[in-house]
């Protein structure tokens, strides 16, 4: 997926604009905030947070020792274990598996890991036909390869009628309108493909390191059929995913699907160890994991090592009120919301992703629903602090601040400005009460009307308050 993401507050507006748009994404606050919040009441969330929070902790404070244990486990049992340094280099390494393996059709499960290496593109160069199973992927696959909006319902910016008219045009039959039908049309598209890949390509939401196994966690069981059909095998995860026991997995799933999608557990729990062996009636000849760093090794020991502890679950852009007008596509990369306001800037580089520190309230909804604690809005205003240290925000903006930070240090000053200011914005109200442009406030005034003061500072209302009380 190419880096879109200086355009954002251009794709914002675009976004803010698309009427069709706006109704799709309320789905997010009518339907999934309320169902999660309901599904956790089957549970303690907090101190089943802080469990998971302690067990992502303590894998993450000896991750070499961890990955080193899954790479010696997963080896024993038959699995070959590759690094990838870069996404670029994860890519080759999938795209030589396959060269290896004489493949020509590939089948794939949801990862956006396979997004960051923009592995379709690599293996289409090649020759090499990547078909994505999941439906959503699927969808936008067909879609003009159309990037996901959404880490777990990545076609969520979409109604029924849209993917009905996409079905119809590419699917040459009639249109169809029930869901019931829709998605059994889509089956029988996927099924030769199923039943003729020479590889399949899945993610991982765990590996597992007393095992060597991975934890692939789906609703569409499409992963089974990628895992087990195909001669071939390979895992694409970060090398943040890894978990030390089977213990540590049982505490993540109480959390992970409730989190994504408001289930108490998801359809299909895929533990995978290894591939097929003599007497086995299933499975794949040939299984590869490829652990990526792609930028996750520069965030340990820093101030936003925290973010690794994430388990992509979406919970965060789910809440967001910033995401939930603009949707994913705006923030311009493969992680949206807040844990992609983080993400992008930290793997990326922050110069390549200004806009989005700024892309949220920092309100604080992010932290609550997190399944595993990370303070999104405290890193989010970290990363404003290093732009504005390192000059990367614009003049103005850094002029004000410095005004701000002057007024701020001296008290008198501060009175005697706000006393002028708030009168002279009562002016400019004028009978209205209410100010449609504001100088050096047009990013608030362009889209709204800013109620006008009464001409008082708070300082002057509340000292006349007490002298009437008194």
């Amino acid at each position: 997926m190419q880096v879109q993401s200086m355009q954002f507050k251009a794709r914002a507006g675009q976004k803010l604009a698309d009427q069709r748009l706006q109704q799709n994404l309320k789905k997010l606050s009518t339907r999934i905030v309320a169902a999660r919040a309901q599904v956790m009441t089957e549970i303690d969330f907090q101190a089943t947070r802080m469990a998971l929070k302690e067990r992502r902790n303590r894998a993450l404070e000896n991750l070499d020792v961890w990955l080193e244990t899954f790479e010696r486990e997963a080896t024993r049992r038959g699995v070959t274990v590759l690094y990838a340094e870069t996404t670029q280099d994860a890519a080759k390494l999938v795209a030589d598996i396959a060269r290896k393996h004489d493949v020509k059709k590939v089948i794939k499960s949801k990862s956006m890991v396979s997004e960051e290496m923009r592995l379709n593109e690599v293996l289409g160069k090649m020759g090499v036909q990547s078909v994505e199973t999941d439906l959503g992927e699927y969808i936008l696959q067909i879609n003009d390869n159309e990037p996901p909006s959404h880490i777990i319902m990545p076609v969520i910016h979409k109604d029924k009628d849209e993917i009905a008219d996409l079905f119809a045009k590419t699917h040459n039959k009639p249109r169809l309108t029930e869901i019931p039908q829709m998605t059994r049309e889509a089956r029988e598209t996927l099924r030769p493909h199923f039943m003729s890949a020479d590889m399949g390509v899945t993610g991982a939401n765990f590996v597992i390191a007393e095992t060597g196994s991975i934890a692939v966690v789906t609703n569409e069981g499409n992963e089974g059929m990628c895992t087990v059909m195909p001669r071939v095998h390979v895992a694409v995860t970060g090398i943040e995913k890894v978990l030390p026991t089977l213990e540590d997995l049982a505490t993540a799933l109480r959390l992970l699907p409730r989190s994504a999608t408001a289930q108490s557990m998801t359809n299909y729990v895929s533990l995978l160890t290894g591939p097929r062996l003599a007497g086995d009636q299933d499975g794949p000849e040939h299984m590869y994991v490829v652990l990526v760093d792609g930028g996750r090794t520069g965030l340990i020991g820093g101030d936003f090592q925290e973010m690794l502890r994430c388990i992509r679950c979406g919970a965060c852009m789910n809440h967001c009120p910033v995401y939930q007008k603009v949707g994913g596509h705006a923030y311009g990369w493969v992680y949206p919301g807040p844990m992609g306001s983080v993400l992008t800037p930290s793997y990326l580089g922050i110069e390549k992703a200004l806009d989005l520190p700024q892309a949220a309230t920092l309100c604080g909804a992010c932290n609550s629903v997190c399944p595993v604690g990370i303070p999104l809005s405290d890193l989010l205003r970290k990363l404003r602090e290093r732009q504005v240290e390192r000059h990367l925000r614009p003049w103005r903006e850094r002029m004000g601040l410095a005004v701000w930070g002057y007024f701020a240090l001296h008290p008198a000053a501060y009175a005697l400005f706000t006393k002028l200011a708030v009168r002279l914005l009562e002016k400019i109200g004028g009978e209205k009460r209410s100010i449609a442009r504001l100088p050096f406030g047009g990013g608030w005034t362009n889209t709204r009307d800013m109620p006008a003061p009464v001409g008082r500072t708070f300082r002057e209302l509340y000292a006349a308050q007490r002298s009437h009380r008194g």
